[in-house]
């Protein structure tokens, strides 16, 4: 039986992932499992980092944005000796288990461990982005969206004084969750996804009939989109191979476009790594107790090689190579949804 169990946080920190360490080592420690917690992410495996952690360290974390153990995008498979690091590590630390919370890239290295080394890893899905397959829901996704619809409703406060159009950019990268609820939430009057090529005649004319009703037109736009007629730079990658959005500047971009077709004073913001902080809402902070309880569980059971996801209202174990073979992106339906509220 497992006893001595490393759990790490990689990726882009969100919030839900305090929850997430808290339920895991909490029910771990009705199995009697000893926790260590691995330092910034597989780099913290593959450097030999980690630190004790027991219930006393995260009794009060639930309600702390951010993750106390730290975290980094270090991808091992794409450094020299650094897989090898890893299991040398997990060996000379003794670990029995591994619980790894992180999105698709994080999970992707655990499900990559696991398959090529046998080494005993848990999945706990935590994305911002919601674009996990497997799984309903990610923790993070709710304080993100919840945090942009804020921003949204204050932009239209500001909107309606000066009599202009509000382009607000949220984070998603390649899946446009987030700016798809942000906008149905925030009773937004267009929205630009990565899922489908801006439309710019269509939105434009939106705005124009928008602001002509209601005195100001907000837009959401997500972080990755495709505006047809600019040429495609060569963008900087991660660890990953992801494309680093941070300096695309596409809601500038948009406001730009909006201005010059609609002849509106059009303004843009960017919400940017404040989705990321803060106080999980209640939603993320039963989700994440839920799947870090239930990722100690499947330890207990010897289920490696899983990922705990939310289907429906159940916390279940599911493959880790089911969990990281493809992107959830928006799907037709609910972009004619959407659409539904544009007028």
């Amino acid at each position: 039986m497992a006893k001595k169990i490393g759990i790490l946080t990689g990726g882009g920190d969100c919030p839900g992932l305090n929850p997430a360490i808290r339920g895991a080592v909490m029910r771990g420690a009705d199995f009697g499992f000893e926790f260590l917690g691995i330092q910034e992410g597989w780099r913290g495996l593959v450097e030999g980092n980690a630190e004790p952690l027991k219930v006393s360290d995260v009794f009060e974390i639930v309600g702390k944005g951010g993750t106390v153990l730290g975290t980094s995008r270090t991808n091992p498979f794409k450094k020299d000796g650094a897989v090898q690091k890893c299991l040398d590590t997990f060996k000379k630390l003794k670990l029995d288990a591994l619980i790894a919370c992180g999105g698709e890239d994080t999970l992707g290295v655990a499900s990559k461990l696991f398959k090529e080394h046998k080494v005993p890893v848990v999945g706990v899905p935590k994305t911002m982005d919601n674009d996990l397959s497997a799984t309903d829901y990610t923790f993070g996704f709710d304080t993100a969206t919840t945090i942009a619809v804020d921003a949204l409703e204050r932009l239209r406060d500001t909107g309606r004084s000066h009599r202009r159009v509000m382009v607000l950019e949220v984070m998603g990268r390649h899946a446009g969750w987030v700016a798809l609820f942000t906008a149905i939430a925030g009773a937004a009057d267009w929205v630009c996804l990565p899922e489908e090529p801006v439309d710019v005649k269509a939105m434009c004319e939106n705005v124009k009939k928008a602001h002509a009703k209601r005195k100001t037109a907000l837009v959401v736009t997500s972080e990755a989109v495709t505006i047809p007629g600019e040429a495609v730079g060569k963008e900087a990658l991660d660890d990953f191979g992801h494309m680093l959005l941070r300096k695309r500047g596409v809601g500038d971009r948009i406001a730009g476009i909006i201005e010059s077709e609609t002849k509106l004073e059009t303004r843009a913001a960017v919400i940017g790594h404040i989705q990321r902080g803060g106080a999980p809402t209640l939603f993320d902070r039963i989700l994440g107790t839920r799947v870090g309880a239930k990722a100690a569980e499947l330890v207990q059971e010897g289920k490696f090689g899983q990922m705990v996801a939310l289907r429906g209202n159940d916390a279940v174990g599911v493959s880790l190579e089911e969990a990281t073979a493809k992107l959830k992106i928006v799907t037709p339906e609910w972009l004619k949804l959407a659409k539904t509220f544009f007028k």
